[in-house]
């Protein structure tokens, strides 16, 4: 596909994106920006939630790493629908219950100030570092389709990325996201079955065929119960899932944010598990897909360095109808704009709402801090993104769940030990165990399998920082105390 062919899908989508922000988020307050004013229909939500939970990473990554782990990955997915459970009937009730417009507001409520400032801080790092991630994999995909051809550099590919999410989320926050990610779900599902029946159709497959040759492949294993020291192992995948779910959807101020848009909790308990069996279908179609993608380019004896760039050059390369290119940018931008922008959102929210607070504030102050703050997140994301190109050494999809390992533990493990026990906690101590956690599981995971016989660790590592968190809280506690009521 020629570079201006690709610009100009990608500003057809921008334009049909910018008309439903504006239409969603015209009228949007405060209230509408933070939380969508309390009055999103739940199914709108769960189909939304859709595109807001596969982000670029998971449309180009997941096809790709079934070459090195199968299906193992929907072990992983497996846990993830047991988490959202636990989010829909623990968390949520309780957040609703507190009326809360920052999910951190209940550490502030159970613990104090500093605690509340710590859980948001590392809220800010987890999303700043996640985020940039996810987007740095689509800039990578637009330098090599766009920028790269017309002679670009990486630094404006950057600054355009970042400038686009930051435009159609600047007026509406959560009321504009619900309609855009609607849209941004439609055509990742639509790009995804017509992407699997256009390289099936190459490869002369009928619906039966395809499900026949897919299900010989070695690529196909889904359980792994082998060796309790590989990765791959079945409870570390399924644990580590679960525990994921909850720290990075149920503890994250952006995926809660959508949730706590519903009309009232039992709705957003309906979005939740309506969202968690959709994605399950979805993630399954992408390893689906990458074993088609694999066996397409053994056929026509395709190569390519890294994983995550097979199923862009496959698709753009002109190796299938243009069609399937187009398909690949819509879906792609899609969901990859989806998961940058919720991200911009609930950084905004987060720190204006957690960091700068906004007590005793007017509506028209708050509104000059936020939009203030917008910008500034804007700037920060498209920093770091430029940093972790410089950086980078590893798979996109890896380093999104690593992150996540070290930063969201001590999220997960200070919402446990409130939520588990009564114990009064020393407030002022609470920073220094969210920062020693991490330090620890360092050292642990870099000699685990020198201390542990072979024992490689997984991204289980965030039950373990959780559970050092929840340690280091216990040990400066006593006695017990009853949350403030809101």
């Amino acid at each position: 596909m020629s570079p201006l062919l690709t610009s100009g899908i990608i500003a057809a989508y921008f334009i049909i994106l910018f008309t439903v922000s504006y239409i969603a988020g015209r009228k949007a307050d405060n209230h509408g920006f933070f939380v969508g004013n309390r009055k999103s229909s739940w199914y709108v939500v769960a189909f939304a939630m859709i595109g807001s939970s596969i982000s670029g990473v998971t449309y180009v990554s997941v096809p790709g790493m079934v070459r090195a782990s199968a299906f193992g990955y929907m072990q992983m997915v497996m846990g993830f629908i047991a988490g959202q459970l636990l989010i829909a009937f623990v968390l949520t009730p309780l957040f609703y219950k507190m009326n809360l417009v920052s999910i951190y507001g209940y550490l502030e409520n159970r613990f104090g100030i500093s605690t509340y400032r710590t859980g948001a801080w590392f809220f800010f790092i987890s999303k700043m570092l996640g985020a940039a991630v996810r987007l740095f994999l689509v800039c990578l995909t637009m330098q090599l389709l766009i920028f790269e051809p017309l002679g670009m550099p990486f630094l404006l590919n950057v600054a355009i990325t970042v400038l686009l999410v930051w435009l159609y989320t600047f007026r509406g926050g959560v009321k504009s996201l619900i309609w855009t990610d609607s849209l941004k779900t439609l055509c990742l599902i639509v790009s995804l079955i017509l992407c699997i029946y256009f390289i099936a159709k190459d490869l002369d497959y009928s619906f039966a065929g395809m499900v026949q040759a897919i299900n010989e492949s070695s690529m196909s294993r889904i359980f792994f119960f082998d060796d309790v020291n590989e990765k791959q192992y079945f409870f570390k995948q399924f644990f580590a899932g679960m525990f994921t779910m909850i720290a990075t959807t149920g503890l994250d101020q952006d995926m809660m944010q959508r949730n706590l848009s519903c009309k009232n909790f039992k709705d957003s308990q309906k979005n939740m598990i309506t969202s968690a069996i959709s994605q399950f279908v979805v993630i399954f179609m992408f390893l689906m897909l990458g074993v088609l993608l694999y066996t397409f380019a053994a056929k026509h004896n395709i190569t390519v360095e890294k994983s995550d760039e097979l199923f862009p050059v496959i698709a753009t390369q002109g190796y299938l109808p243009i069609i399937v290119g187009i398909l690949f940018i819509i879906g792609f931008i899609s969901s990859a704009y989806s998961a940058a922008g919720s991200a911009l959102t609930a950084l905004t929210t987060s720190f204006t709402v957690d960091i700068l607070g906004t007590k005793d504030k007017s509506e028209e102050q708050i509104v000059h801090t936020r939009k203030r703050v917008h910008v500034a997140m804007a700037v920060i994301m498209g920093t770091v993104i430029f940093i972790f190109n410089i950086l980078n050494n590893t798979s996109v999809i890896d380093a999104v769940y690593v992150l996540a390992s070290y930063t969201y533990g001590p999220i997960l493990g200070l919402f446990a030990f409130g939520i588990i026990t009564q114990r009064k906690v020393n407030d002022r101590y609470i920073p220094l165990v969210a920062v020693v956690s991490p330090i620890i599981c360092y050292v642990i995971q870099s000699n685990s399998e020198a201390w542990f016989n072979g024992y490689q660790m997984s991204y289980e590592l965030l039950i373990l920082n959780a559970a050092i968190t929840f340690i280091g809280t216990f040990v400066f506690s006593s006695g017990k105390k009853q949350m403030k009521q809101m």
